[in-house]
């Protein structure tokens, strides 16, 4: 049953003749906490990139952020559970912030290539943010649109938000392909450096990036499942797997950068020169006897 556009609207308390969009009220102390949460991630992250000057890393500030502002409408929505203001502001930011994680990510792996040597990688730093920020962008103007339809329709009579869900669950499942190969060139870049003697700090950042990487996966895989039950499924209708599998894994994957700060890590450990590299790559060259010195 849709809602009436007076209750969606204003700020009405629970009602047991009205469903809201969520299918459950969201809980308070849940908002309170992932809001507090991610705004001491996020300013933390704040003073370390002013202080390490390494200005990409407020791309994890920005998630942060967008994090904080959808975990505010679900405080909202905790008191004004059938708002679809505050319903569409949180659903709107929490599908976008992680993509602010992952291009991080994208920047540090980029960034160990550049310290480590080209030939830890199958594709320049470069291609890794051209190719995979383009996939996110992609995904993020599906979801959108594909919310944007369900939205206007579930506030119809008679509404069939069918075909914005559709479009929805097509944006977020062409996402986790997109970070399943992302996953994949990771795990060989892994396999590359696995016999080189890393220095310390680029081996605790690399495991740093390998759990982020993970938990923003895991979370992917659960919003891939969630929607594709559909808006009255078991898993989007019950809201402690929202708590766990994405409040929860979303500031581990943000807050990990906090205690192993990629700033601090990679300026510890200087780019290998050219010239090493280039010497690196004439030592694995068989060599050559001088003919000259043939008796």
């Amino acid at each position: 049953m849709s809602l009436p556009q007076w209750i969606q609207n204003g700020c009405y308390a629970e009602r047991p003749e009205y469903l809201s969009s969520y299918g459950y009220v969201p809980w308070l102390s849940a908002g309170i906490v992932f809001c507090a949460l991610f705004g001491v991630s996020g300013a933390a992250h704040i003073a370390q990139t002013i202080y390490t000057r390494q200005w990409w890393s407020f791309l994890f500030v920005l998630g942060a952020s967008a994090e904080i502002i959808g975990w505010v409408g679900r405080t909202w929505s905790a008191e004004c559970p059938y708002n679809n203001n505050a319903f569409l502001m949180q659903i709107s930011t929490l599908i976008i912030a992680p993509t602010f994680f992952t291009a991080g990510i994208y920047v540090i792996l980029g960034r160990l290539i550049q310290i480590i040597g080209p030939t830890s990688s199958p594709i320049t730093p470069k291609m890794y943010l051209l190719i995979f920020c383009t996939c996110d962008v992609l995904s993020l103007i599906i979801q959108a649109i594909g919310g944007g339809l369900a939205s206007v329709a579930s506030g119809e009579v008679n509404g069939d938000t069918k075909p914005g869900t559709d479009t929805m669950v097509a944006g977020i499942v062409f996402q986790l392909a997109s970070i399943t190969v992302f996953v994949y060139f990771f795990f060989e870049f892994l396999k590359r450096v696995r016999s080189q003697g890393l220095p310390r700090d680029l081996k605790i950042l690399v495991l740093a990036a390998c759990f982020s990487v993970v938990t923003i996966y895991v979370r992917s895989i659960y919003r891939t499942v969630e929607l594709l039950q559909g808006w009255d499924g078991y898993l989007i209708t019950h809201q402690i797997y929202f708590v766990v599998l994405d409040g929860a894994l979303m500031v581990a994957a943000v807050g990990v950068f906090n205690i192993w700060n990629p700033g601090w890590l990679l300026n510890s450990t200087p780019k290998r020169p050219e010239s090493e590299e280039m010497e690196l790559r004439v030592n694995d060259q068989p060599k050559l006897q001088d003919p000259s010195l043939d008796v």
